[in-house]
């Protein structure tokens, strides 16, 4: 057994401020201020670069998360799970296969807030390798959501873009997933052993408070419908007024540094693509199509995010597919690939969060890439 696999490595004590603490909020303050002096713009043109509907919808989320893990739902279900699931092994992969599952249907983000909470109760309860969980569920919802075109925003840019219909998409994007969910299942065998899952001491339980439980249910719902209708403002208004009134105390648990860090993650990426050596580079490569489309897709995502790299692609490449297959494999390597992954890791509250993910994402990523782009040539 390794280290990593031993109960006092695998169950590091919770970090209040998530992952890895707030020094990537810090870098990211810093690369504000250095754009600031580079190319001062009006305060307002500042605000503009911002998403306010992602941030505004991950706080409302946030906000309805903390409401559920308060009523003490988690901790029952957790306990019920642990009791059906014999080893470390079988629970990892229900767990990969539970995320990659819901994000092709509910979102990579919603998967992650329903999923990760629920990780962090379990490896409370037992000794679990709570970090190499939570990563492994991140490279879950990149891979699952990639399926879709509702799976994660970059799928739902192109898929508007493309023309295709619902399921012409799915069978466009259905390949690439097929190789990625083939990798992660691969990596769950080989990185967590089939280890007797060890219960811990028994806590005293706190006890579940259905009506909390049924107000985040009822919040959630009315949430998202409003995210539909762009209702945005009235949901979080909703959404935080009633906490307010009704359980204060769900506020104070939100984590509001990972709302920085998305807000200034906008600011920066979005920044650094206008930047007019960027926008040479991207006029001048070859990118239009084929591997060089997708590998463009793959290596702008590790420095601006999937998202934003499938926006400014858009008008460099014409193969669509390659794009598409690209930026979903880019979700991978760096943690700044996908926003879902800074997500994972700052729910789970992992000191060490960012190092166990890049042990894991790069390796998966050079796998996944060659592997997906040899089905492409072939």
């Amino acid at each position: 057994m390794s280290a990593a696999d031993t109960p006092a490595a695998t169950t590091p004590p919770p970090d209040e401020h998530g992952g890895g603490g707030n020094g990537l909020l810090w870098v990211l303050v810093a690369v504000a201020v250095l754009f600031a002096f580079l190319r001062p713009r009006a305060p307002m043109d500042w605000l503009k670069l911002v998403d306010w509907q992602t941030v505004g919808a991950l706080a409302g989320l946030l906000a309805i998360t903390q409401g559920v893990e308060k009523s003490g739902m988690l901790q029952a279900a957790a306990q019920r799970l642990l009791a059906r699931t014999h080893n470390q092994r079988s629970l990892a992969l229900l767990l990969t296969a539970s995320a990659a599952f819901l994000s092709a249907l509910v979102t990579n983000d919603v998967s992650l807030f329903l999923l990760v909470p629920l990780t962090r109760v379990l490896a409370s309860q037992a000794h679990l390798p709570l970090a190499r969980l939570v990563v492994l569920e991140a490279l879950a919802v990149n891979a699952g959501s990639a399926l879709t075109p509702i799976g994660n925003p970059q799928n739902l840019y192109l898929w508007h873009r493309s023309g295709e219909s619902f399921f012409a998409f799915m069978g466009m994007m259905g390949p690439t997933v097929a190789v990625m969910l083939f990798w992660l299942f691969v990596a769950v065998w080989l990185l967590v052993k089939p280890t007797p899952i060890a219960l811990k001491p028994a806590a005293e339980a706190a006890p579940v408070q259905p009506r909390l439980l049924a107000l985040a249910g009822v919040l959630f719902i009315g949430f998202v419908v409003a995210l539909d209708r762009h209702w945005l403002l009235a949901g979080l208004g909703v959404v935080f007024g009633v906490f307010l009134v009704t359980y204060p105390r769900v506020l104070r648990g939100i984590d509001w540094a990972l709302l920085a860090i998305i807000a200034l993650m906008f600011v920066d990426l979005r920044q650094l693509a206008e930047l007019p050596t960027i926008a040479a580079l991207l006029g001048h490569w070859p990118i239009t199509e084929g591997w060089r489309a997708y590998l463009a897709a793959i290596v702008t995502s590790q420095f601006i995010s999937n998202v934003p790299a499938a926006i400014l692609l858009d008008s460099h490449v014409r193969d669509l597919p390659a794009l598409a297959a690209g930026v979903s494999v880019g979700g991978f390597g760096c943690v700044l690939g996908s926003l879902a992954n800074l997500i994972a890791l700052r729910l789970a509250k992992l000191p060490n969060g960012l190092r166990e993910f890049h042990r894991i994402s790069f390796p998966f990523l050079l796998v996944c890439a060659a592997s997906a782009l040899l089905l492409r040539l072939g």
